[in-house]
């Protein structure tokens, strides 16, 4: 059976050219949904893996409808793989049922990788360039002593009951 994924962005956005070509290309089901592919809670998608079955076939508009990065995408079709599900992008020309379907999309999950180390290694070389410079990441610490004191001293003076947060003129507190 072949099963549609169908996505956009933002309610604003229309599904029905995903929807079209989705139902042109055979699909009987097609799951969508708007939502931002960073939302990781996406529903329809969440429903679709819970109901496809050995032999389906997955198919969506476009690559980035499906993944929200290389790796999310990498990881949906490897799943897909395990369990005799294909995967079809129809925009991106790419059919896991053949063999350059296959070839072509184990190219991109080797550059998916690839791109994930050269992040990773761009970030620790930031991260040491900083430290060498003496700077520590990281939240700042709270607040000063001084500024401690005066947070506590306006917290009493609001809870005695007289003074309303407005009334408390904290240049008065130092």
């Amino acid at each position: 059976m072949k099963i549609g994924y169908a996505r956009v962005s933002t309610a604003d956005q229309n599904l029905d050219l995903q929807s079209r070509v989705l139902t042109e290309y055979g699909c009987t089901t097609i799951y969508q949904e708007k939502i931002s592919g960073k939302n990781k809670d996406r529903p329809e998608l969440r429903k679709l893996l819970k109901n496809f079955k050995k032999g389906d076939q997955v198919v969506v508009w476009k690559l980035d409808r499906l993944g929200r990065s290389p790796r999310d995408l990498v990881d949906l079709v490897a799943l897909f793989h395990e369990q005799d599900v294909n995967f079809v992008s129809l925009h991106d020309h790419i059919d896991t049922t053949t063999a350059t379907g296959r070839l072509t999309f184990n190219i991109f999950a080797s550059l998916a990788e690839f791109e994930r180390e050269i992040i990773r290694e761009r970030t620790k070389a930031g991260l040491d360039a900083a430290r060498a410079r003496g700077k520590t990441g990281g939240r700042p610490k709270g607040l000063s002593p001084e500024n401690l004191k005066v947070a506590l001293t306006a917290l009493d003076l609001h809870d005695t009951g007289k003074y309303a947060i407005s009334e408390i003129d904290l240049l008065s507190i130092y």
